[in-house]
């Protein structure tokens, strides 16, 4: 299996992130993309990846929270790290109007100034929206043409608006919301929908602990989520589209591959 999505340049891994992945690739996963969500962790993500060649990859960009910190110089540091193999894709950025950490107008402009890297750059990208569909959409279809490969990660939000990403040719990333009884009700009525061809897995680790986890798989390191808990994802994802747990894996894998131009 491959994580698309694990922020192991976070703080909460500092202290055993070698068991960690120890216990990602014991439970079944090949490779892990880590996530950056600014400039600290963008670097900190591609040396991660240099760490452990050929199993971690990196994104570069700034997250919506972080997009008043959006310069001209950002931009030119994302593109010198995006030169290097490790850095598979250009992100986490996107519009998160459910926090607003940073003013919607910076995070708009951001959002827009890292979308045109991308194309510049030929790189697939890694997107993030919460609360801000409405805006986001209209942002991601200008640019879509020129866009490599785009994946909206961690996917929550609504069956128009999952209708409207297929619509634009997105991948889709699911993660431990799917196993969520109460929060996650509405996404499982709606991933039977994401094409085979278009879907991808995530942790989003240390966030979204997956709730059908047993609690001794979960209590490694108290509530912290970690890679090693995606076959949870994939359990509920394989329940809620009727194919099996193993026919996920697989295609997911597959997705991933293709998707960051992994080597085989």
């Amino acid at each position: 299996m491959i994580d698309i999505g694990a922020n192991l340049a976070h703080d909460s891994f500092d202290k055993d992130r070698a068991a960690v992945l120890e216990r990602a690739w014991a439970a079944g996963l090949s490779t892990i993309v880590v996530t950056s969500t600014s400039a600290k962790s963008s670097e900190a993500a591609f040396a991660l990846a240099e760490q452990y060649p050929g199993r971690l990859f990196a994104t570069a960009g700034l997250h919506p929270h972080h997009a008043s910190e959006w310069t001209a110089d950002l931009s030119a540091r994302f593109e010198a790290l995006a030169q290097n193999p490790e850095v598979v894709a250009l992100g986490e950025c996107g519009l998160d109007y459910f926090r607003d950490l940073s003013p919607r107008e910076a995070q708009r402009k951001a959002f827009a100034d890292q979308l045109s890297l991308a194309v510049k750059l030929k790189k697939p990208v890694f997107l993030h929206q919460r609360d801000a569909h409405a805006d986001f959409l209209p942002i991601l279809r200008e640019h879509r043409p020129q866009l490599a490969d785009v994946v909206v990660h961690c996917f929550t939000d609504t069956r128009a608006a999952l209708e409207d990403c297929l619509a634009q040719d997105c991948h889709i990333g699911i993660t431990g919301w799917v196993c969520d009884e109460k929060r996650g009700a509405g996404l499982r009525e709606i991933v039977a929908q994401i094409p085979d061809e278009r879907l991808l897995i995530e942790t989003d680790a240390p966030y979204l602990l997956p709730h059908n986890a047993p609690r001794d798989r979960t209590r490694v390191s108290g509530r912290r989520n970690e890679p090693a808990l995606l076959p949870w994802v994939v359990k509920a994802l394989a329940q809620a589209r009727k194919q099996t747990e193993q026919q996920v894996a697989d295609i997911t894998t597959a997705n991933a591959r293709r998707f960051f131009r992994l080597p085989a």
